[in-house]
């Protein structure tokens, strides 16, 4: 037994059980989670990031105006920020043992966040900030739902949701910005 204050483990058993299952990758036995619902739970992120990164896109190209140059260069910073927060969850879940689910098909369904187009660059400003705010709510509940069960998605989770922050507070800087032009 290996000591370390109060902190004591059977370390010839761990080294044991680390030759056991290697199939399973990353999961092993003392994962505190539910490894169904946390797959489920992060393919609903994924389909979230993959919905935003298609509305962002969307709303680069099609931002027009004397003052659309800036908020376009913002639409696309973000839509290559919420791909990363994808392709972070999709990698996690392939941790976990899961796929990611990627099919286009029901992707609306499985979003948290809506596609809205929006017609005036405004509108789609005022767009991404909802679907941010939604963002935002649904990575709390899943951080606390994660808590201490799975320590390691709970701070990616952490990590995407300072992100999603900022963005939901660059939409409004743009919205108080724009709103009166």
């Amino acid at each position: 037994m290996r000591q370390d204050g109060p902190f004591v483990a059977d370390i010839k058993e761990i080294r044991r059980r680390a030759r056991e299952h290697l199939e399973q990758g990353a999961m092993t036995k003392n994962y505190g989670g539910d490894v169904e619902t946390a797959v489920k739970l992060l393919n609903e992120g994924v389909a979230t990031e993959l919905v935003c990164v298609l509305r962002y896109k969307y709303h680069a190209t099609m931002a027009v105006g004397i003052a659309s140059e800036s908020v376009k260069a913002e639409f696309t910073q973000h839509a290559l920020e919420e791909m990363q927060h994808l392709e972070w969850l999709a990698e996690r879940i392939n941790q976990l043992g899961g796929k990611p689910n990627l099919d286009p098909q029901g992707l609306l369904s499985r979003s948290s966040s809506e596609y809205v187009e929006g017609d005036t660059l405004v509108d789609m400003i005022r767009e991404n900030l909802v679907a941010e705010r939604i963002a935002i709510e649904s990575y709390r509940a899943m951080i606390r739902y994660f808590g201490d069960k799975d320590p390691t998605t709970r701070i990616l989770l952490e990590r995407i949701l300072e992100k999603e922050e900022e963005h939901a507070n660059d939409m409004h800087d743009l919205l108080m910005a724009h709103s009166n032009k």
